[in-house]
């Protein structure tokens, strides 16, 4: 009988990429996947590797008031009944999250049920949900080392398999990167993570347009842009004669990141994974005033790899990102070795590494 292991993950890119990564290998080895998550995986779940998908109840502490509370508490309560009776059902052998607060009713149920459980760190940064499933998960795998605020109790259980990517981002892996050649094309790819960055769409016209002539020509955009700034962001850069192409969401992007010359992105945990998996160099912008500035400790990492650059956004201003494009597209060399150095850091190996944990805490076959 096919043995099943239940995934479960907040419904944004950042987590459901690399699950469905662990879904592909799984399945790979012979498992059946299924998958629990909430509402906001529409966008990003309708072709997820699994067998089913699940919504399961979730809610996030967004404001400390007895009655804010009250109500996350319930919904969390209710999520984990729904968990418990989803779990009987499916009968897992194990039960992986991937962070965000869906995670935690099922881990908690599957920990109820007696179920082995594991979680997956993406970020430098331990996060708030699974810094407190890890107090009792069976395993917690690690994409960095060290990973900060993880917990002293968790250490001995912990093992670092870095962040895995899906298949199309490795099938791209192949693809070497070619540099600037003197007055060809200098292909430039932006995007702000699943959810866009207005401040991209902000920063980006008014700086390229003051790219001297020589760059500003060459210039081929291509952006992801929020739905509301769409038609303002593509009058700016027919203003300023600017070859854009601009879209909400791009199917295709791991393609996208392989035919660029650099990247400009936030360091959400799978972008930075999916550029050292196919070897591109990025300018990277960390969301700012985030929770434990986790992205900037991505960012940092990169960096301090060779792979890109970091810089804070209150640090950017239109004036002093075109002289840095300036220097960066000008320089073929620089972009080259920050390619090859970015792709140095990848570790391709992590979904099997993962898969290996899962097989581990889930047991032999009966």
């Amino acid at each position: 009988m096919t043995r099943t292991i239940l995934l479960a993950a907040g419904g944004t890119g950042g987590h459901l990429f690399p699950a469905a990564a662990l879904a592909q290998e799984l399945a790979r080895r012979g498992f059946a996947v299924e998958l629990a998550t909430d509402e906001r995986a529409e966008k990003y779940g309708a072709d997820f590797p699994a067998r089913a998908v699940y919504r399961v109840p979730s809610a996030t502490f967004t404001s400390r008031s007895p009655v804010a509370v009250a109500k996350t508490l319930g919904r969390l309560g209710s999520g984990f009944l729904q968990a418990r009776r989803l779990l009987e059902m499916v009968q897992p052998v194990a039960v992986v999250g991937f962070g965000g607060y869906p995670t935690l009713p099922p881990i908690m149920a599957a920990r109820s049920l007696g179920i082995p459980t594991m979680i997956h760190e993406q970020n430098a940064v331990m996060g708030r949900a699974n810094r407190l499933l890890s107090r009792f998960a069976d395993a917690v795998a690690l994409s960095f080392s060290p990973t900060k605020l993880l917990r002293r109790s968790a250490e001995s259980r912990a093992r670092l398999t870095g962040n895995p990517v899906r298949d199309n981002v490795l099938a791209y892996r192949s693809v070497d990167y070619k540099p600037p050649e003197a007055a060809g094309r200098l292909l430039l790819l932006v995007f702000g993570g699943s959810q866009g960055a207005r401040f991209f769409s902000e920063l980006l016209p008014p700086a390229l347009e003051m790219m001297s002539s020589p760059f500003r020509w060459r210039l081929t955009v291509v952006q992801q842009v929020r739905p509301e700034d769409l038609v303002e962001v593509r009058e700016a850069y027919k203003e300023a004669n600017i070859v854009a192409h601009l879209a909400t969401f791009f199917n295709d992007l791991p393609e996208r990141i392989a035919n660029s010359h650099l990247v400009i992105s936030r360091a959400g945990a799978s972008t930075v994974a999916e550029l050292t998996a196919i070897g591109r160099p990025g300018l990277l912008v960390p969301l700012p005033h985030a929770l434990d500035n986790d992205q900037l400790e991505n960012a940092k990492r990169l960096e301090d790899g060779g792979g890109g650059w970091c810089v804070r956004q209150d640090d950017l201003t239109p004036e002093s990102l075109s002289k840095e494009l300036e220097k960066l597209l000008g320089a073929p060399d620089i972009l080259a070795e920050a390619a090859a150095k970015s792709k140095a850091l990848a570790n391709i190996d992590s979904v099997k590494k993962l898969a290996n944990l899962v097989e581990e805490i889930a047991g032999p076959e009966e």
